[in-house]
């Protein structure tokens, strides 16, 4: 039996098993709100492991290992605005969004922004929240359905677009079976997975660099002078742009729907504590693990002419066809957290926020799940960019959108709808020119400049106390 077949069987085997978790979690929906948001009932391992999986992606698998092997020590700066993103979430967003969530029986994170579904705005902001969302992760996801393709076109030589489509469909078939509950347990499944993947992979590499010393005296005898330096090619005030663009990436933690979804749907405030140290010791894990790989695998394997595929090339050259399998299903798990979480977000845009919470139904819901997916593949086969920039415009451009006002709200702040409107569009448009122009260091006008705007916008639309 060949080795691309032994890899073969395991993942067969690992989809065959998510499958089975959408078929279980079909029979528990039965209403819009089981379907969407798990009747707000998530324990804190399923919480915080789908949450910490869905916002992570490939991006963290092959975007943050690639950073590291093409950019050096710069890299990890990644680490701190991350975790700066987590903490700020499960400190202080997760316990006010549970409360409000379960105050105002909220689905959706817009259902959150809107003051009044009677309010003369109120549709038309429903409305450009969907539009945002649907644009934003239509890439998003086309680009973790790329990722899966490249995974199943570098190992196996299949016909690229052909894997982008057995990716697309297998997650489609669990997030059509079972919706928010098969999403969240196979999230846990994966992101599990994931954390294994960067705890394993990163120790072998390293006891084949010959161990941290060795990693270290490598890094430095190699021939880029910036290589190792904590700003990388940037000095002065172009590095200080650099490390405030990349701690940029922070602040796009609240706005993201698939992410805060998870905080909505926890049963209780006990569930909340478990998860935040869940959630964190998750994300150290596997973003220190990642760091490390990267700068391993440009000690090993100096001339990959992508860096993204460091993940791939270290896997096939350390290990057995059989853990070579699993760690691949590594990869494949943090395409599927993120893709399915976000087929149910814009789903749920679709079919719930642009109906103004009425005749929504589950045949609907599917149906835009559907719509979406198909959108994603075409795109995924279309697309030309790296997972790491792509996934980072979505990230900014959503997070933009969003956090300020959901920050804002959750200050227990009522907000005029046409100020939220303002900080919507303000915050999504900005990201989109400024991504058309050439990057500046940490692409800091892109991450803040959005962000600070809409804020504004939404600070100066708070109501006054009658």
């Amino acid at each position: 039996m060949s080795d691309a077949t032994i890899v073969l069987i395991t993942l067969v085997v690992y989809k065959l098993v998510l499958l089975a978790v959408g078929l279980w979690a079909s029979r528990r929906n039965h209403s819009t709100s089981d379907y969407y948001i798990g009747g707000r009932a998530l324990g804190p391992w399923v919480a915080a492991v789908s949450a910490s999986a869905s916002s992570s992606s490939a991006w963290t698998l092959l975007g943050v290992s690639g950073a590291a092997y093409l950019w050096g020590v710069s890299a990890i700066w990644l680490l701190p605005s991350v975790m700066l993103g987590f903490c700020f979430n499960w400190f202080w967003v997760a316990p006010r969004i549970n409360k409000m969530g379960h105050q105002l029986n909220a689905i959706t994170l817009t259902d959150l922004l809107i003051s009044s579904n009677s309010a003369p705005l109120a549709r038309t902001i429903r409305k450009a929240a969907t539009l945002i969302v649907v644009f934003c992760f239509t890439f998003y996801i086309a680009a973790q359905f790329k990722a899966a393709g490249t995974s199943f076109h570098a190992i196996f030589n299949l016909d690229l677009n052909s894997s982008i489509i057995i990716g697309a469909v297998v997650i489609l078939v669990y997030t059509l079976l079972g919706g928010f509950w098969a999403v969240s347990v196979t999230d846990t499944i994966q992101g599990l997975l994931m954390a294994g993947a960067a705890i394993l992979l990163p120790i072998a590499a390293l006891i084949e660099v010959g161990g941290v010393g060795d990693l270290i005296s490598g890094l430095k005898q190699l021939p880029h002078p910036t290589f190792t330096q904590l700003t990388g090619e940037f000095v002065g005030i172009s590095a200080i742009g650099f490390i405030l663009g990349l701690f940029g990436i922070a602040s796009g933690y609240p706005g993201q729907p698939h992410v805060v979804n998870r905080l909505m749907a926890l049963k209780d405030e006990a569930a909340i504590k478990q998860g935040r140290f869940i959630a964190l010791t998750w994300a150290l894990l596997v973003y220190i693990g990642m760091l490390l790989l990267g700068w391993s695998a440009r000690l090993l394997l100096p001339f990959l002419d992508n860096p993204e595929t460091a993940f791939f090339e270290v896997t096939q050259n350390l290990f057995s066809p059989i853990f070579a399998g699993i760690l691949i299903a590594a990869v494949l798990s943090a395409v599927m957290s993120t893709a399915d979480s976000q087929i149910l977000v814009v789903s749920s845009s679709i079919s719930y926020d642009m109906n103004q919470r009425q005749s929504h139904s589950m045949v609907a819901a599917r149906l835009a799940v559907l719509a979406v997916g198909i959108m994603a593949t075409s795109l995924a086969i279309l697309l030309d960019d790296s997972i790491f920039n792509r996934v980072l415009f979505a990230w900014n451009a959503i997070g933009s959108a969003f956090a300020p006002l959901l920050i804002i709200r959750l200050m227990g702040k009522e907000i005029t709808d046409k100020a939220t409107l303002g900080a919507m569009m303000a915050g999504f448009g900005l990201t989109v020119l400024i991504n058309s122009y050439p990057n500046l260091p940490g692409d800091i006008g892109e991450r803040w400049v959005p962000f600070l705007v809409a804020f504004t916008i939404a600070w100066l639309g708070i109501k006054k106390p009658s």
